[in-house]
């Protein structure tokens, strides 16, 4: 009976340790992320990754965000050390975190870079199209030993997003996104925005342009003659500014009346919560080509 015991008490020991055992992704640059055992501390450096975490079931997990991390509600809980240009490395290293999450456009090589050197395990996330999202949602997951809310989450997202596509194959329309006004920018056709736009039956006007996020004139605009313009930038509320192409009343999106906006949270944050903004894309590329009929 003793025996017996003593063989149970170390299966148990030899379970549990299988359980902590190392995990391995490879990130949106093509780096292993590996880790002894599964992430309990993450510290998240963009508030599209601290919407990942969640998503993928290691909310609970996150002990360090950055500002603008207010959603879902639970997150305007965990503690803020900084912005994502700016970190307060101090505390990010205070917080012992086994895993940095930290989104390579918006923080920036130099910050990928300090932090790796501050010897913390990093994973890099740079979705180039919006199925990625969802891959980094399933990495997360393998990371943080979440890997069934995860693998929930990212199918619910293919789901969405294949529907959203079959059902918007129609009559193409020419889309200018103002991200803001002054300076004016864009986004170019490598950007997530701009397969957002596509998902949609829509075209980028400025999808050649370069670099990522282009600052554009007014004139550049006007030649390019969009059928529909969308603007980002004030939440909920309509940009004042989308009013100043009233002017140009021979522009098709003005003739048309195609000025709309959207809350930039469900469409420039590369989270699960994207495909809503798509959504509201679609819509509005609809009520465009009712107009052009």
């Amino acid at each position: 009976m003793l025996r017996l015991k003593v063989t149970f008490h170390l299966f148990f020991i030899v379970f549990c340790t299988s359980l902590q055992a190392e995990v391995s992704v490879v990130d949106d640059l093509g780096n292993s992320v590996r880790l002894d055992k599964p992430a309990t501390r993450i510290v998240s450096l963009a508030p599209h990754l601290t919407e990942m975490v969640f998503a993928a079931g290691a909310g609970d997990y996150l002990v360090g965000v950055v500002n603008y991390s207010d959603y879902p509600p639970a997150a305007l809980k965990i503690p803020v050390i900084g912005s994502y240009q700016k970190i307060n490395y101090e505390s990010l290293v205070a917080l012992q975190p086994d895993l940095v999450l930290v989104w390579n456009s918006g923080n920036g090589h130099e910050i990928v870079e300090r932090i790796k050197g501050l010897g913390l395990a990093v994973f890099v996330n740079e979705p180039k199209r919006l199925p990625d999202i969802a891959d980094s949602v399933t990495k997360i997951g393998v990371l943080a030993s979440t890997e069934k809310t995860a693998d929930q989450s990212s199918a619910h997202f293919i789901r969405t997003y294949n529907r959203l596509k079959a059902n918007n194959k129609k009559t193409p329309v020419k889309v200018f996104l103002q991200l803001w006004n002054e300076p004016m920018m864009t986004v170019n056709g490598s950007h997530i925005m701009s397969d957002a736009i596509s998902v949609c039956g829509g075209v980028n006007v400025f999808a050649d342009a370069v670099p990522l996020i282009p600052r554009i004139n007014i004139e550049s605009v006007v030649q390019r003659n969009p059928d529909i313009i969308i603007a980002t930038g004030m939440a909920d509320e309509r940009p004042e500014w989308l009013n100043y192409w009233l002017v140009w009343g021979d522009m098709g999106a003005v003739h048309n009346d195609n000025l709309h906006s959207i809350n930039p949270d469900i469409l420039s944050r590369h989270s699960p919560r994207i495909l809503q903004g798509v959504a509201q894309l679609c819509d509005y590329f609809d009520k465009a080509r009712d107009k052009l009929k």
